[in-house]
C-alpha cells in the first residue's frame, strides 16, 4: 500500500503558509519518521539537529567497489530499494530512476543509489549485468549489495522504508517499497515519492533543482 505522502505534504504546506507566510520555493521539508510527516525548519534553528541522518554504511556496487556514506559527502542523492529478479514494480522504478539519471547526467552534485533487498541473490556479477541492461552510468548511479542485515537496518531505521506500518516483520520477509527518497547534503530525507508514477518523478526532478538552490544559499 502506498502511503499518501503528497496530500499530507500539501495540507502541511497550506497550514505552514497560513501561519508563517509562503515558504521560499527553495525550502523543502524534512522527514524524520515512518509516517512521513513533513517538517519545515529554518536552517538556523536548533530544531534541525533533531532530524536524523541516514546512518553510515558499507556496501559494494555493481563494479565491486566499496561504497560508503563518504561517497555521498556533500552530494544530493536519490535512493530506492529493489531486487533484480523482481517482475513487479522494480522494472518501472528502475526505468524512472534512469530518467532521473538522464536529467542530471552531467551534474556532479546529484547521485543515485539503488539497494538490493535480496543481496543473497544479487551478487556483484548479477548487479553488473543489471546495471548494463539499464544503462547505469558508473560513478553516477550505484547499484549496491552487501550484508542483508545492514541493508534492512538502513531501509527500516534510516529510510523508514517499510510498507506495513505497525505490523510485526520477520527477519526473512523481503522488504519492498516503491518509494524514492531524496537525500540532502547532510544525509537527511527531504522528499518521498512514488517511484512508479510519472507525475511523482516530475515532482522529484523539480525538488532536486530546488534543493540545489537551497544548498547554494
Amino acid at each position: 500500500m502506498t502511503r499518501p505522502v503528497k496530500w499530507i505534504s500539501a495540507v502541511a504546506l497550506f497550514l505552514f503558509a497560513c501561519n508563517h507566510g509562503t515558504p521560499e520555493i527553495e525550502a523543502l521539508p524534512y522527514y524524520a519518521s515512518a509516517d512521513f510527516t513533513p517538517h519545515w525548519i529554518d536552517k538556523s534553528s536548533n530544531e534541525i539537529n533533531s532530524i536524523p541522518q541516514i546512518a553510515p554504511f558499507v556496501l559494494l556496487n555493481q563494479n565491486g567497489d566499496t561504497i560508503t556514506e563518504k561517497n555521498f559527502a556533500g552530494k544530493i542523492y536519490v535512493a530506492d530499494f529493489i531486487f533484480t529478479s523482481c517482475g513487479g514494480i522494480c522494472p518501472n522504478m528502475t526505468s524512472n530512476m534512469r530518467k532521473v539519471q538522464a536529467a542530471f547526467k552531467d551534474d556532479g552534485e546529484v547521485l543515485l543509489l539503488s539497494h538490493s533487498v535480496t543481496p543473497e541473490l544479487d551478487s556483484i556479477a548479477v548487479l553488473k549485468s543489471y546495471a548494463a541492461r539499464n544503462e547505469v552510468i558508473p560513478g553516477k548511479w550505484h547499484v549496491v549489495t552487501g550484508e542483508r542485515e545492514m541493508i534492512y537496518e538502513l531501509a527500516r531505521s534510516s529510510y523508514f522504508a517499510d510498507e506495513d506500518l505497525g505490523l510485526p516483520r520477520e527477519d526473512n520477509d523481503i522488504l519492498h517499497t516503491e518509494n524514492f527518497f531524496l537525500i540532502d547534503r547532510q544525509r537527511r530525507i527531504r522528499g518521498v515519492y512514488n517511484g512508479v508514477m510519472p507525475a511523482e518523478i516530475a515532482h522529484l526532478l523539480e525538488d532536486i533543482a530546488a534543493l540545489k538552490k537551497e544548498a547554494a544559499l
